[in-house]
């Protein structure tokens, strides 16, 4: 096991230097995170992307947070959007997860498994859980945008009571993997 190193005040960073990419890296490696897929519908049709960076902020108002990497095609239509939609996945939703995840793919040519809301967003069916939201502030960050958003229109299709374990979707130390009763530490 390695570890990285302990900070000291004599080996803290001054202001303008960082860490290493790769350190950040392995230092995040461990940290997993919630699946989301986020969409979006601009000039040259519906985007997407899988998201691990998704957050909620605050319930009142409701807002939550991602970031968006500069590398990724459907960036510029989501960074342009007044409104997108925040899909929540679990384990259920991995065919999607991965398929948003893919470089090249058309995330729209199965027309079964999508439609556009009333009011323009596309919106994929079956998923456990989707959030309307009208972003309200961007943030450029090295490589990637930050969006903040507010939600409007919720639908939760899988819901979970307080304390049951669900199956969310993760995605930690570069795999998939479900939580559930067996991964719960009371």
């Amino acid at each position: 096991m390695t570890s990285l190193p302990h900070s000291t005040p004599e080996s803290t960073p001054a202001i303008g230097t960082s860490v290493s990419a790769d350190d950040f890296k392995r230092a995040f490696r461990g940290h997993p995170g919630g699946i989301a897929v986020i969409t979006a519908y601009g000039e040259n049709g519906p985007v997407a992307l899988t998201a691990s960076s998704v957050s909620s902020v605050s319930a009142d108002p409701p807002l939550l947070i991602f970031s968006v990497s500069a590398l990724s095609s459907a960036t510029p239509t989501i960074i342009a959007a007044d409104t997108i939609v925040v899909h929540l996945l679990d384990a259920e939703d991995i065919g999607l997860a991965r398929t948003a995840a893919t470089s090249g793919l058309d995330r729209f040519a199965d027309t079964s498994t999508w439609s556009r809301l009333a009011t323009g967003e596309p919106v994929y069916h079956g998923v456990r859980a989707w959030l309307r939201c009208k972003i309200v502030s961007r943030m450029d960050a090295g490589g990637s945008t930050v969006i903040a958003a507010q939600a409007l229109q919720v639908d939760v299709e899988r819901d979970l009571e307080p304390g049951e374990p669900g199956a969310a979707l993760v995605y930690h130390n570069r795999t998939w993997h479900r939580l559930g009763e067996h991964s719960r530490l009371d």
